[in-house]
């Protein structure tokens, strides 16, 4: 009879476990936006007495889903590109460049991570008006790719060090420009760090609240996250609306996750054995 390995056991009960308190917000919330408001105040936990999708049509059509979905999408989407198409170019660069001026450019990206937002969010608002940048998708999205180049420079620079320099050399002779040899021959092997980026970036800016708040006054540039706010006034909170419109935000960027969320090990360990 073959002897059970305790250690596996234990981890796979441990992760179970995790996993279950990880998932246990997102099933509270759709549990609970199928409840009326006073079912909600009796208990959180119990079943509703009627599933009725009425919150969801309710918390559609006041969110006007389909102009805010695009406004988020169009945000993430031209972010998220411009974040990995210059961090890869800087970071590549950077990593290739031996010398103490890339060095300290390099450092200086990388402190910059250390920075939290909260104590440069008012001089970032006041940059950002001064430039004409405030109130628009377009320069949010300059913004956000100003906040995310920090750290896909850092993922970027370690990854790149294993991408060996005959490559470079072969391209040239071959009769590339730098252009050329960048996009037609490193940046595919940057491929599994461009996509651990890109989620990051993607889940970061989909569910981000503060930064629309801060920077976008227009109702008709809201955000997912930002127009779901709408459905908290002063005298009262609209639980049921509130929690339909968070899980219709959320299905988007869980089936992207879904998709893709293997990309996210594969990139981070690549990026650690090659740098």
């Amino acid at each position: 009879m073959k002897k059970v390995k305790i250690v596996p056991v234990l981890t796979t009960i441990v992760l179970s476990i995790i996993a279950l308190f990880t998932l246990f917000p997102i099933y509270i919330a759709v549990l609970n936006s199928f409840k009326t408001q006073m079912e909600i105040g009796l208990s959180v936990l119990s079943f509703p007495k009627h599933f009725s999708f009425d919150n969801y049509r309710l918390a559609l059509g006041k969110m006007d889903y389909i102009n805010v979905v695009y406004n988020t999408l169009y945000l993430t989407v031209v972010s998220v590109v411009g974040i990995v198409v210059v961090s890869a170019l800087a970071g590549y660069k950077l990593a290739k460049t031996p010398g103490k001026l890339s060095g300290f450019i390099f450092i200086l990206f990388t402190s910059s991570m250390l920075v939290p937002f909260s104590s440069v969010m008012l001089p970032l608002y006041k940059m950002a008006k001064l430039l004409g940048l405030s109130g628009s998708k377009t320069g949010l999205t300059i913004i956000y790719m100003g906040l995310g180049i920090n750290l896909a420079i850092f993922l970027y620079h370690g990854f790149s060090k294993g991408i060996p320099t005959e490559l470079e050399e072969a391209a040239l002779i071959d009769g590339c420009n730098q252009f050329q040899m960048f996009y037609k021959i490193i940046f595919p092997l940057l491929r599994p760090i461009s996509a651990t980026i890109a989620i990051l970036d993607v889940l970061w800016i989909w569910n981000d609240f503060m930064l629309p708040l801060v920077m976008i006054s227009d109702t008709k540039n809201y955000t997912i996250v930002l127009k779901a706010r709408g459905f908290v006034s002063a005298y009262i909170i609209d639980w049921p609306s509130i929690l339909a419109a968070l899980v219709c935000s959320m299905i988007p960027v869980i089936i992207f996750y879904a998709i893709f969320q293997k990309n996210i090990v594969k990139g981070i360990t690549a990026g650690a054995v090659k740098g």
